[in-house]
Parts: structure tokens; C-alpha cells; sequence
């Protein structure tokens, strides 16, 4: 495995776990062994890369917003990366809609398999629910509250609240640019050398990759529900993983108009953090690779990759809001309702400001989907029909948010300038090769 390239380890490493879980199914104690002996593994891997996401976004944003020359280069960066990410997120609403619409998948939904659905899960949507009735209640105001930290420490002591680790990182940036150069070198030579050895962490993390998805692939197949379940559930995961590809088809689109760089360019590049993303569902947890990959492969220029990247990993989920535009209607379906043009615009409002809103990590978007059900009027009972294909389905969206990441960067780097004809290296693999 140590001669061949990243993504193949990767995509090798998923395979035997989905072949090593079939095959452990067919004993007694086979799915008790795995989820004792082999899970553990995965979550290991996971964790690891959490471990580091919060340093590595003090450091590279701090890093890149501070190497800006001034105010106004900031704030010219910061709306163009903000006012792309906004734009492909409405998009990617409209292409779910669109594309539930056209398909109409819930009505395949038969009445008993919607009730044995509801009694097996019912219970993790009534969390879900509970989770999502503290935002609801919250004011108009709350969301921009939450962003200022009252305590950086206690921020970054949650990968759930990036957004505040971004804001202080920015708002520390920011002071580094205003007080004298002299004067701020060494605190920038700090963050220099610290972005170095949490790069090098990656580095070392990512030698274990290969292991991490098998233990992660294996034990989502033992612990998926019935076959039945799933065959109930097939045009909806089909709607939504169509959606999600003309999304990708969307971003080569985008690159391709104003990069000029091919579409396998663009594919070949940023496909190792494809990978992970599938395999930890975590746009979190693979924003250091993402990192690499945008950088070292790409072409982007740190200075823009270290803005933008961070801030994408928080508030750009296209696959999320995608699959929130479709689960709801879907969910409308299913319970016999019509959603009029009005109320599906709601949907497309809701669902942009909902993944914005989203935290970078497993599962996230399932809480913010309820406030998206809340405003179209659906039940939210019906969180339920959709909790056993949603596994499968993060893993698809969050590769899709990555993937957004990375043209949105491109995108960014382009326009203001900081874009190579080439890549640093052309053989970014070697550095995981032992």
C-alpha cells in the first residue's frame, strides 16, 4: 500500500472495510466484534483530525489574514468569498427542489413502511427537535450574537463553534495589520512556525488514513438498518445524490469559466479531500487536507487558501442545504402535502441561512433541517422516514461541501490575483508515502 498514491489508498482502505463488514455479517458475533475492535479505530482517526482543526484555523487565518497589506485588500477578499459562497448556495437549493419535483419520490413512501419507520426512529428525531427548539426560540438577533465569543478559550473548545474561533482569528489578524510592522513580526513568525507543525501533524495523521476509513466504512455497514428499509427509501437517496452531482457539475462549470482549469485539473486535485470527506462525513475534520490539496495542488496562494478555506469549512454547505431542500419536500410528500412556489422559496431562504448556520460536522444539517420543516409548515415528525438513509447521505454531502471549498477558493484566488499556472508540486502523494 505504500507505493501507491493517497486517494487509492483511501478508496482501497474503503472497499476492504465494506468487503471485511459483509463478510463478518454472515456470523453471530461479527457485528459485535467490529463495533468493539474495529469502530474504535475509525473514531480515533476522526477524533485526531478534530484534534487539530481549531489550531490549524487560529493559525492559517490568523497567518493569512495578517500577510494582507491592508484593510481594504481584507474586506475585498472577504465579500467576494462571502458573496460566492452565498451564491452557490442558493443555487445548489434550487437544484434539490428542481430536482424532488420532478421525481416525486415521496410518493413511493407506503404506510407501513412510514410507521415502522417513525417507531425506530422516533426517538433520535425527538432529540433532533429538542436540539433544533432551542435555536428556534432564540431572537432574530441570536445568530449574530453567537458569532462574538466570550471567552476564545471556551470557543475553541468546541468544533462546533468555528464560527467563533473565525471571528476571533480574523479580529486578531486584523490588529496585527494595524499596529506596526516591527512590532507584529514576532507574533507573526509564532503563527508561521505553529502552522508548520500542525501541517506536519497532518502529514503524520494522514499516514493512518487508509486504516481510519476501513474501520469507518465497516462499521457503517453493520450498523445500517434492513435492506427493506433502505429499497423504501431509494428515490430519495436517489433524488438527493443526483442533485449532488449536478452540483459538482455546477463548481467544474464555475472553475472552468473563470479559472480556465480543466475539469480534471480540478478533479484530480481536490479528490483525496473528496475521499475523506466521504468517509468522515466531517468537512471539519477534512479541512487540513483540504488545506493541502487547494494549495499544493490547485494553485491557490496560502494568503487566500487560509482565508477562504476556514471560512467555507463553516458557512459554505451546498450538499447540506441540497439535501435539506429535498428531505423536506420529499417529507411533504410522503405526509400528502403540496407545497405552493411561495412556500418553497421560504425553503430555498431557510435552507441557505439554515447551512450557514450548520456546524462542520456528522449530522449537523439533520438539526438544522427542523427549522427548515418549521417554516414550510411540515411536520417534523417526519425526521423520522428519513434517519436511515441519512448516514450514507452525509457522507455524500459533506464531499459535496468540500468540493465547494475548493472551486470557491480557486474562484477567489483568481479574481484577486493569487492564483498559479502551477501547482507547488505535481507529486503532493509522495509526501504520505513512507
Amino acid at each position: 500500500m505504500k507505493k501507491l498514491a493517497l486517494h487509492w489508498q483511501i478508496l482501497l482502505g474503503m472497499a476492504l472495510g465494506v468487503v471485511f463488514a459483509l463478510l463478518m455479517t454472515n456470523f453471530t458475533w461479527g457485528p459485535g466484534f467490529i463495533e468493539d475492535w474495529i469502530k474504535p479505530f475509525g473514531t480515533i482517526f476522526i477524533n485526531a483530525l478534530k484534534l487539530i482543526a481549531v489550531p490549524l484555523i487560529l493559525a492559517s487565518l490568523i497567518k493569512g489574514v495578517s500577510d494582507l497589506k491592508d484593510i481594504s485588500q481584507l474586506s475585498k477578499m472577504g465579500f467576494r468569498t462571502i458573496l460566492t459562497y452565498v451564491t452557490t448556495t442558493v443555487i445548489a437549493v434550487s437544484i434539490g427542489l428542481a430536482v424532488v419535483n420532478l421525481v416525486q419520490p415521496g410518493k413511493t413512501i407506503s404506510e407501513d413502511t412510514r410507521e415502522e419507520l417513525v417507531q425506530s426512529y422516533g426517538g433520535e428525531a425527538e432529540s433532533k427537535r429538542q436540539d433544533a427548539q432551542k435555536q428556534k426560540e432564540s431572537g432574530p438577533l441570536q445568530a449574530l450574537v453567537d458569532i462574538v465569543p466570550d471567552n476564545i478559550i471556551g470557543a475553541s473548545s468546541n468544533n462546533g463553534n468555528m464560527l467563533q474561533v473565525i471571528f476571533f482569528a480574523i479580529f486578531f489578524g486584523i490588529g496585527l495589520i494595524l499596529i506596526p510592522e516591527k512590532t507584529a513580526e514576532p507574533v507573526k513568525a509564532f503563527f508561521d512556525g505553529f502552522n508548520e507543525v500542525i501541517l506536519k501533524m497532518i502529514d503524520i495523521i494522514m499516514l493512518f488514513a487508509p486504516y481510519g476509513v476501513f474501520a469507518l466504512l465497516a462499521a457503517l455497514v453493520v450498523e445500517a438498518p434492513s435492506a427493506d428499509l433502505f429499497a423504501a427509501l431509494a428515490m430519495y437517496s436517489l433524488c438527493v445524490v443526483a442533485g449532488l452531482l449536478l452540483m459538482i457539475g455546477v463548481y467544474i462549470l464555475l472553475v472552468w469559466i473563470f479559472t480556465k482549469r480543466t475539469p480534471s485539473f480540478f478533479i484530480n486535485g481536490i479528490s483525496p479531500a473528496q475521499l475523506l470527506a466521504f468517509s468522515t462525513s466531517s468537512s471539519a475534520a477534512t479541512l487540513p487536507v483540504t488545506m493541502e490539496r487547494v494549495e499544493e495542488h490547485l494553485g491557490v496562494e496560502k494568503e487566500v487558501s487560509s482565508f477562504v478555506l476556514p471560512i467555507g469549512a463553516t458557512i459554505n454547505m451546498d450538499g447540506t442545504s441540497l439535501y435539506q431542500a429535498v428531505a423536506a419536500v420529499f417529507i411533504a410528500q410522503a405526509f400528502g402535502m403540496n407545497l405552493d412556489f411561495a412556500t418553497q422559496l421560504g425553503i430555498i431562504a431557510t435552507a441557505t441561512l439554515a447551512s450557514i448556520g450548520s456546524a462542520a460536522v456528522p449530522g449537523a444539517g439533520m438539526v438544522m433541517l427542523v427549522i427548515v420543516l418549521a417554516q414550510a409548515g411540515i411536520p417534523e415528525a417526519g425526521l423520522a422516514l428519513i434517519f436511515a438513509v441519512d448516514r450514507p447521505l452525509d457522507m455524500c454531502r459533506t464531499t459535496v461541501n468540500v468540493t465547494g471549498d475548493g472551486a470557491v477558493s480557486m474562484m477567489v484566488g483568481k479574481a484577486v490575483g493569487k492564483l498559479r499556472d502551477f501547482p507547488i508540486v505535481k507529486n503532493w502523494d509522495d509526501n504520505y508515502k513512507a
